[in-house]
């Protein structure tokens, strides 16, 4: 095999392993909503459990990528495309994080029956995934439409995290004591609020690694 299509394959395996730790998150995050919908308390200890994989994941992708530069010496694009990788490691892990936080959140709030639907909350527990999922799609096919999109799906997590987080200070005004609740289900939205930022994150990288220098999408 030439040099240049063992450097693809590579860079595909890079990828492989940057979608396994994606679909990890994505699950850490689908499970922790499940367990606070169904105030699973077995099931939130085991996502804390399971944590240490993405920990695993994204130094085993940090070490892949290292290894590829040590070896291939790249430049210009393909440099980028390996340093892309390491920055969305990070943000993907993240992510995982986030879910274990909701998964101990659930767990707090116990078996206590919920003072309010939680129907925000899984509206933006789904464009979060959405993002994710979108996200790793706009990376793998250096898509900047697809990674655009994702901004402006930001913009609707971010309304919806206002609005929710009103609604639980009103709540909790009306009713004191509801504030432990309340103030666990307000970092709940904090949480899924910074995992679609960390996505966000992804399609910044995904702008540089395409045009080769930042943009900002929050703004």
């Amino acid at each position: 095999m030439v040099v240049r299509e063992k450097f693809e394959e590579e860079l595909r395996e890079l990828q492989n392993r940057l979608i396994e730790l994606g679909n990890f998150s994505a699950d850490a995050l689908t499970r922790s909503l499940e367990a606070l919908e169904n105030q699973d308390i077995e099931l939130a200890l085991k996502i804390i459990e399971d944590d240490s994989k993405a920990n695993i994941l994204e130094e085993e992708i940090n070490d892949f990528a290292i290894l590829l530069i040590a070896k291939q010496s790249p430049v210009a694009v393909d440099l980028r495309r390996i340093i892309v990788a390491i920055k969305i490691a990070n943000d993907i892990e993240r992510i995982a994080d986030f879910g274990v936080n909701i998964a101990k959140s659930a767990i707090r709030i116990g078996k206590e029956p919920l003072v309010k639907p939680i129907e925000h909350i899984k509206e933006m527990h789904k464009l979060t995934l959405e993002m994710l999922s979108l996200s790793l799609e706009s990376f793998g096919e250096e898509d900047l439409s697809k990674a655009k999109k994702i901004a402006e799906m930001d913009d609707q997590v971010d309304d919806l995290y206002g609005q929710t987080i009103r609604e639980l200070l009103k709540l909790n005004q009306e009713n004191p004591s509801y504030t432990a609740q309340i103030t666990q289900l307000s970092f709940i939205c904090r949480y899924l609020e910074r995992a679609a930022d960390h996505t966000t994150n992804i399609a910044e990288n995904v702008f540089y690694l395409v045009k080769g220098k930042r943009y900002d999408l929050n703004n």
